[in-house]
């Protein structure tokens, strides 16, 4: 039976270069790496595979159809949204606060989208 997700891919023109990005800016580690394939690790145990694409990127906004964003969640809202502007992340968005959720979109260099979240009450 199914017992979970182990990891979303993402193609990239320069996978180690993204990979990278994600190590350095948000805190992943490497946890397989062969050829032009890297394998990041967030904290919580979630796995990204960056992998070499072919062609050029589709249109890409956050309504366009297909997987949109990666949710990236933070214990402390504030301390994240500030480390990531010191990085220079670029931020699509203003931080927004709903039902004592906050969220904040933003992308890696290639333009995919990812949010901080910081949920006050965690989902069942």
């Amino acid at each position: 039976m199914i017992t979970g997700i182990e990891h979303t891919a993402i193609l990239s023109t320069r996978p180690k270069e993204l990979a990278a990005w994600y190590i350095d800016t948000l805190g992943f580690k490497t946890c397989y790496e062969s050829g032009s394939t890297v394998m990041v690790r967030a904290q919580n145990g979630y796995i990204l595979e960056i992998t070499t694409g072919e062609g050029e990127p589709p249109a890409n906004s956050l309504k366009t159809t297909g997987i949109r964003h990666l949710a990236i969640t933070v214990a402390d809202f504030d301390a994240a949204y500030q480390a990531l502007k010191d990085k220079n992340v670029k931020f699509v968005s203003e931080p927004v606060e709903v039902k004592g959720n906050r969220v904040v979109f933003f992308t890696d260099p290639e333009g995919n989208f990812l949010h901080l979240l910081y949920r006050s009450v965690p989902l069942p």
